[in-house]
């Protein structure tokens, strides 16, 4: 019993799947949330040192504003929520807001 039949390993399509948009959690300068909270808030919610949130604080600072990260939308709106949630609590007018990476 001979088995003539032609079996052809079918290609697999496997789908590409697009990465999700980007979007920058900004911080923004105020003057009056003092700059140790302001420090403080950014190790906290973006798990960063405290060298990389004294200068992320100062470039706002100086320049209005600064990104902190940069995470998918759900991530970076959950998270600028929170980090501006912490300030309120506290009294504080620090505003972090996000917008789409180019």
């Amino acid at each position: 019993m001979a088995n003539d039949t032609d079996i052809k390993p079918r290609s697999r399509t496997v789908p590409k799947l697009a990465r999700p948009p980007l979007h920058k959690v900004i911080l923004v300068n105020d003057d009056f949330t003092p700059r140790d909270f302001v420090v403080r808030v950014l190790k906290a919610e973006f798990r960063i040192s405290e060298d990389q949130a004294h200068r992320i604080m100062i470039t706002a600072h100086t320049k209005g504003s600064c990104v902190v990260a940069v995470f998918t939308q759900e991530i970076a709106e959950t998270k600028a929520k929170r980090a501006t949630e912490m300030a309120r609590n506290e009294g504080y007018p620090l505003l972090f807001t996000t917008e789409p990476e180019e």
